[in-house]
């Protein structure tokens, strides 16, 4: 590693050091109902990074990734209800393991197949799960949905509950910290692995797929891992989401919630590895506004991505980027 090339690592560690301490901070500052949404953007965030994985370092374009965000939100809810698992541990680990099953299976179809033809099977089979949940009622409560209560989760083991009149204020704090750290170590875990060799080798696919294939990269099966990587982490965004939301319905499987993670790299910027990032975390602030001030919501927050997608096209992180370089040439110029 070069000089230059270890004071960039440095100078991006330095940055997400402050950011971290910095939403270390909120909880003292912001109110509950502002820590709760904050706390459901960085669970966002981590099946972003997922996503992003995918579509940004791959070339592959899901629009099924609802499916394992389902996936890892009702193994919360079938652990709870069938089984009594009250750990938020278990319920990680359970989330993790089903997401991953069903990201395995459904990636021996998908891989096989690009652009298009790739989506739409994406697409295709988390409609089929959709249909599953709604008509095994019995199993899945239906359209009711399956409850989560929060004053059932426990977090460390056991050694954190929430009981008490004041139990939701002490659980929304207790829990933003626990996804802010889980949210943490995705990212670090994201960023090992696209500057590793896989993730080169994964661009390299992006870039060039005759080329890759020519130098003995064996395609299908790297697509295969990448697809299974993409699901767990879109999993287990879904396993922290469900304690927030309180219940699970067939609509967390429904395909607009693909269109939302879809959402999130374009907005943020999907050439950029922290785009999706600050992509969900601001649809998810545009959603609950747009709902809350108008009961045209929809029309209000498909107007403002529209313009947004329109007028900023590499994303807001990307434009930040691009912004930034030349103001620098500009100075560079000057001087």
């Amino acid at each position: 590693m070069n000089a230059p090339q270890a004071l960039s690592i440095g100078r991006r560690a330095a940055v997400a050091g402050v950011v971290f301490i910095v939403l270390l901070l909120v909880p003292a500052f912001a109110s509950t109902y502002q820590t709760q949404l904050l706390t459901y953007g960085l669970a966002l965030a981590i099946a972003a990074l997922g996503f992003n994985l995918l579509l940004g370092y791959t070339g592959l374009l899901s629009f099924g990734h609802s499916a394992f965000l389902g996936a890892g939100a009702y193994a919360v809810a079938f652990m709870m209800r069938y089984l009594g698992v009250s750990s938020m541990e278990l319920f990680l680990l359970g989330g993790v393991a089903f997401s991953a099953a069903l990201a395995a299976l459904f990636g021996v179809v998908c891989v096989r197949h690009t652009r298009i033809f790739f989506a739409i099977l994406t697409l295709a089979l988390s409609q089929v799960l959709w249909t599953l949940a709604y008509k095994f009622f019995w199993i899945t409560g239906g359209t009711d949905g399956i409850r989560v209560p929060f004053a059932k989760v426990t977090l460390l083991g056991g050694l954190v509950s929430f009981p008490g009149a004041d139990a939701f204020p002490r659980f929304i704090t207790s829990y933003y910290y626990y996804v802010l750290v889980v949210f943490a170590v995705c990212a670090a875990l994201m960023w090992l692995i696209v500057h590793s060799p896989f993730g080169k080798t994964l661009q390299a696919i992006r870039d060039n797929e005759t080329r890759a294939r020519f130098l003995g990269v064996r395609i299908w099966r790297y697509r295969w891992l990448v697809f299974l990587v993409s699901g767990i982490f879109t999993g287990l965004a879904g396993t922290l989401w469900v304690p927030l939301n309180g219940i699970v319905t067939p609509d967390v499987l429904y395909w607009p919630q693909s269109g939302k993670i879809v959402f999130f790299a374009v907005l943020g910027g999907f050439r950029n590895f922290f785009g999706p990032v600050i992509g969900a975390v601001t649809f998810n602030y545009l959603e609950v506004y747009a709902v809350a001030l108008t009961e045209y919501w929809q029309l209000t927050l498909g107007v403002i991505l529209i313009v947004l997608v329109t007028f900023l096209p590499a994303g807001i992180v990307g434009t930040a980027v691009r912004l930034t370089a030349r103001v620098k040439r500009w100075r560079e110029a000057s001087a």
